[in-house]
């Protein structure tokens, strides 16, 4: 009998492991090939090497992958394996054995329809436990211990589903990871930063517990010791994995030769959180060169780091060639200082584009850079993309390019501050033939965005704005990407009040209070408001964000219509919020996420008030009572 037993596991093992290892599919990817052809000429003054590939070709990644449930099969298998590891190990020490994660996780990560509503006393108990295991039992230290339980909500929720509707999370947890090991790998990444669909691929095939990788762990703790936050660190695992295999102490030394440029710890970390692959080998050569010219121009990268964003890559290659480019210009100095932003904006792809647009025109390397130096503005914002669709514009209703390219030299801020209707549609309000258009166009190019822009917006209406401080609002918009005489800077200046002193003032309060310069300039292109208010009035709202609701400075990036609430509204809506969640009393599944600790700015403040009795205070009997209360209390 003990033999057929014995037989029947080894069948039973050896069928789950092929049922596992048919479930496991490469990703696959197709790059189309490059051509060159079109950029020819702009390629020869931006670099000299060869082999760069033309902005115009694009490789496709495609990746696929099953997001179906395995067989029951998989699900007992993983108990059975999970229950005779435990047999052996009780405590679960470090271990190498060859375990894949689809065999010791073969659930899904779960959605909102299958997840169990977990009180906020009850996560915070599971937390606790999750943080107990990983450093009492796992022997981890505590800060990272800490820093994994409360960030993996993700990896707890279908921890906590396993273990059913227990009165007492904590303890059933603990119970609970007593005998079933988990992969510490996925908590782990998700405390990086990164997203479920993201950890997946990243995870090791043949390690469970993060102890048994202290290669990873070193060049882990280096970071976190130098500075870099935990949570930007799962995008550098990401885009630079060989940087977590160095041997001791090379990191640092990579670290520390970036300290020899003269630039300042705030930047490394944000340099590398941006570009993680500038510790993948030596000092790279080009960011090198970057640092040099712009020394060379007086600038310190330190002075504009705030336009890096570890949300976008960076081709140092790329922005070198496009300084060299521009070197020709004699205030390339008070260019780059004014216009800091189109340095780093898609690597200079943009000014490529529009080079090799001008050069197709007709135009030489002498007349660009004229350009350049007499509208700096062009180089912001989304002038290049206009400024093509113009020429094409032009191209359609048949002006020849000599014509195309002496009225983009003189007018190249009305070409590319305008979207322009489709040819036809133009054609057919004006009432005109194509030859005439042309010929209006030719006479009067300044008419060109009254023609045929696509936005009911008046060119002029900067015109008709009068006051003394007019130029200094200009100036200041134009800094944010704004073009000048264009349907974006004709709004702008009207939703925008007060002098431009004054307005970048209250932006560099934003700035220094933590966020980026980019992502400020994002919020006020989407929530203009924010601008038309006191430094106090914005210092208050912050410091209410931050020290009374407990949010992070960022959150203002996912919702800038925050700071456009008053102090009253905020503090009414959400202290009642609070009062709601005190008596644990939101259960029901369409009212889940006004429950959440970290619940969306959103949903509390952008509704009616009409919407928020009906969603949240009536969520409690006595809620209406105490919502009157507050009100009356808010008001006196």
């Amino acid at each position: 009998m003990t033999v057929l037993l014995l037989i029947q596991g080894i069948r039973f093992s050896k069928s789950f492991s092929q049922s596992n290892a048919s479930l496991i599919l490469p990703s696959n990817s197709v790059s189309s090939p490059m051509n060159r052809s079109n950029l020819k000429n702009a390629e020869r003054y931006f670099f000299s090497s060869s082999s760069l590939p033309s902005l115009f070709a694009s490789a496709k990644f495609l990746f696929s992958y099953s997001n179906q449930r395995k067989p029951p099969l998989s699900d007992h298998g993983s108990t059975w394996l999970c229950h005779r590891f435990a047999t052996r190990n009780a405590f679960f020490s470090g271990t190498r054995v060859a375990l894949t994660v689809s065999d010791l996780h073969a659930e899904p990560f779960p959605n909102d329809s299958t997840g169990q509503r977990i009180t906020r006393s009850g996560r915070i108990d599971a937390q606790n436990a999750l943080l107990d295991y990983l450093h009492v039992t796992r022997g981890l230290p505590f800060m990272d211990a800490e820093h994994i339980s409360k960030n993996s909500p993700e990896f707890l929720q279908r921890i906590l589903e396993k273990i059913g509707n227990e009165h007492d999370v904590g303890r059933s947890l603990t119970r609970y990871l007593r005998y079933h090991p988990i992969n510490e790998f996925e908590p782990f990444f998700e405390s990086l930063g990164l997203k479920p669909l993201e950890i997946q691929p990243l995870l090791p095939r043949n390690l469970m517990f993060l102890n048994d990788d202290d290669v990873l762990l070193e060049n882990y703790h280096t970071l976190c010791n130098y500075g870099v936050p935990r949570r930007k660190i799962g995008k550098m695992y990401k885009e630079g994995t060989e940087i977590f295999r160095y041997d001791l102490g090379v990191l640092h030394s990579k670290l520390c030769a970036y300290e020899e440029l003269w630039l300042s710890k705030s930047t490394i970390i944000k340099l590398v959180t941006c570009c993680p692959t500038l510790l993948v080998g030596g000092v790279n050569a080009n960011f090198h060169k970057v640092v040099g010219k712009l020394k060379s121009l007086g600038i310190e990268l330190d002075c504009i780091r705030g336009c890096l964003s570890d949300k976008k890559s960076y081709n140092w290659k790329w922005i070198l060639g496009m300084l060299n480019f521009l070197d020709g210009i004699t205030e390339l100095s008070s260019l780059v200082r004014n216009n800091p932003n189109f340095v780093f904006d898609d690597s200079g792809k943009k000014i490529y584009i529009l080079v090799a647009i001008l050069l197709k025109l007709g135009l030489r390397k002498p007349n660009i850079l004229v350009l350049f130096a007499k509208y700096p503005q062009i180089l912001d914002g989304n002038f290049t993309k206009k400024l093509l669709q113009s020429v094409h514009f032009l191209a359609e209703i048949g002006m020849p390019r000599d014509d195309i390219g002496s009225i983009l030299s003189s007018h190249a801020q009305v070409l590319g501050s305008c979207s322009c209707k489709k040819p036809d549609a133009v054609l057919a309000s004006v009432n005109i033939s194509n030859v005439r258009l042309c010929e209006i166009i030719k006479e009067d190019p300044s008419q060109f965005g009254t023609l045929v822009s696509s936005k009911k917006v008046d060119v002029l209406v900067p015109s008709k704005i009068k006051g003394h401080f007019l130029q200094e609002k200009t100036d200041f918009l134009m800094k944010l990407g704004f073009i000048e005489n264009s349907d974006e800077m004709a709004k702008a200046l009207s939703k925008f009040v007060g002098r431009g002193d004054k307005l970048q003032k209250r932006f560099d309060f934003l700035v220094n209070a933590g966020l980026d310069c980019n992502s400020v300039s994002q919020m006020l292109k989407v929530v203009p408001a924010i601008l038309n208010q006191s430094t106090d009035t914005l210092g208050k709202k912050i410091d209410y964000l931050l020290n009374h609701l407990g949010y992070s400075i960022e959150s203002l990036v996912q919702f800038p219509g925050f700071l456009c609430y008053s102090i009253e509204k905020m503090k009414l809506r959400f202290t009642m919020h609070a009062w709601i969640k005190e008596r644990k009393i939101i259960s029901s599944r369409k009212n889940r996420k006004i429950g959440r600790s970290n619940v969306a700015l959103s949903t509390i403040l952008s509704c009616s008030d009409k919407r928020f009795v009906k969603s949240v205070v009536s969520l409690h009997p006595d809620g209406p009572n105490e919502w009157e209360k507050l009100k009356n209390s808010f008001a006196s």
